[in-house]
């Protein structure tokens, strides 16, 4: 019997599901800037909760641009390895073999144009600095940002200057000297979401989500869109809303692409 293993990896998890029925959860990463020790490490671990004799492994990853920087014959000697993205990923799960916008919304966002085999077009996300609108790490930066300006609301800021210990040298220390800063503007993200009540915060919140509409979904057409990220599933609520403002055709949203990549593989 083929030993597969289908590797989900995301900024915060990542998830190998091994065709015995296993799933192995660790730390996610990013292939494009997190240190490749750290990668090593989580590949370590992996590999040996998996085991030897393996024969098959499908690697999607975030921040895989080109070539993968990781050699996965160390870890699986012997397997043949394919190397794709966390959109192609994404697009595999939500429309296997029909075509569709696929995205993702989790720590990080993307989107792209699925043919039914492979990618046709592709907007770039361009990081939570550059792009990346939509996402956990965005929504996070824009309220770091709002609040090193005093723009928060005075109550909401002292709550998150409380829940997060949070003072200047802080936050630009973990944002420009911290391993992962999307995580951790990602996970500032609840906390602003949880005042949605407020007007500040959604009207940050909307439009956060508005812009990757409008920049990142409807430049490709009028095809359906599938969403997949923990993010964009623990707020589907808010995302649909505002999508039907752009007149979105959303067709799904779920929260992993484990299932839908289990299915693609037969496994």
């Amino acid at each position: 019997m083929t030993k597969r293993v289908i590797v989900d990896i995301g900024a915060t998890n990542a998830d190998w599901a091994v065709s015995d029925g296993r799933v192995i959860r660790t730390e996610g990463f990013n292939l494009a800037h997190t240190p490749r020790e750290k990668l090593e490490a989580i590949l370590d671990g992996a590999a040996a909760g998996i085991g030897p004799d393996v024969d098959e492994v499908h690697f999607y990853a975030a921040g895989l641009v080109a070539e993968s920087p990781l050699d996965l014959g160390r870890w699986f000697p012997g397997a043949s390895v394919e190397y794709a993205s966390d959109i192609v990923a994404a697009a595999r799960a939500l429309f296997g073999r029909r075509k569709g916008i696929a995205a993702i919304m989790g720590t990080g966002a993307s989107t792209c144009l699925w043919d039914g085999e492979k990618i046709s077009a592709k907007i770039p996300s361009g990081g939570f600095i550059l792009g990346d609108d939509g996402s956990a790490s965005v929504l996070g930066r824009l309220f770091v940002t709002d609040w090193l300006k005093g723009i928060v609301p005075s109550g909401i800021a002292r709550s998150f200057e409380q829940e997060f210990s949070a003072d200047y040298p802080t936050v630009v220390r973990n944002v420009y000297g911290g391993d992962a800063p999307a995580k951790y503007l990602g996970s500032i993200a609840p906390f602003v979401i949880r005042h949605y009540t407020d007007p500040y915060v959604k009207a940050l919140v909307d439009d956060n989500f508005g812009r990757f509409f409008q920049r990142s979904v409807l430049p490709y057409g009028d095809w359906p869109l599938g969403i997949v990220g923990g993010f964009g599933w623990a707020y589907r609520n808010i995302v649909t809303e505002v999508g039907k403002k752009y007149g979105v055709r959303l067709e799904t949203i779920m929260e992993s692409p484990l299932q839908g990549l289990l299915k693609y593989h037969g496994v």
